[in-house]
């Protein structure tokens, strides 16, 4: 059976450059999690990132924005786990992803990096364990793997923004069900959101 989820980690960039980039999704739906929750980040410099505490439908838990650069996500990832002893399973990574078009969102549970390199860096600080569940939210892919990185580090269309804002939005009231392990639920629910299949392996 899924696990429950204890800390919820958006990934993205520090800094006001990189706040409206496709890269820092992950932080646009942790910060509109917050704000439906009414709690507020504190910057905890000992976990190297933003820590807000929250409550659940029925446990407590956090939410979680690391201070280092997306490629070094790990290190604060690794940190925030070891200072409250939260185990891999007990995490939803929420991040960008290329190979998903504007609009679509979907939950994954392990598997591997896709090319990330903030997951790459978690995968690597949690000593390879793959076992987190992701949530993937589209920006689409510029085309060229060669354009890749300028891709995320620029900010997406008004139209773009408009459908990741909505589906951001969406998924956000599927919390409650996310972090209490009911995935099958949840990706039902995503895949009426998406107007498509979003399910994949747990």
């Amino acid at each position: 059976m899924p696990s429950r989820i204890d800390l919820v980690i958006g990934l993205g960039n520090p800094g006001p450059e990189y706040e409206h980039t496709r890269h820092n999704i992950g932080f646009w739906f942790v910060d509109a999690l917050a704000q439906t929750l009414g709690v507020k980040f504190k910057l905890v410099s000992r976990l190297h990132g933003h820590v807000a505490e929250v409550s659940f439908p029925k446990h407590p838990g956090r939410l979680f924005k690391p201070e280092t650069f997306m490629n070094r996500s790990g290190h604060a990832v690794a940190a925030i786990c070891k200072y409250y002893k939260i185990a891999p399973e007990n995490i939803l990574v929420v991040h960008d992803e290329i190979d998903l078009p504007p609009g679509t969102i979907r939950l994954k549970q392990g598997g591997g990096d896709g090319g990330h390199n903030g997951l790459r860096d978690i995968i690597s600080a949690l000593q390879g364990n793959r076992e987190f569940l992701r949530l993937r939210i589209g920006v689409g892919h510029p085309g060229s793997a060669d354009i890749v990185v300028n891709h995320v580090l620029q900010k997406p269309s008004r139209h773009d923004k408009e459908m990741i804002n909505r589906v951001i939005d969406e998924a956000i009231n599927l919390v409650p069900m996310i972090v209490e392990g009911e995935l099958e639920k949840a990706m039902n629910q995503l895949h009426s959101i998406n107007g498509s299949s979003s399910q994949e392996p747990i």
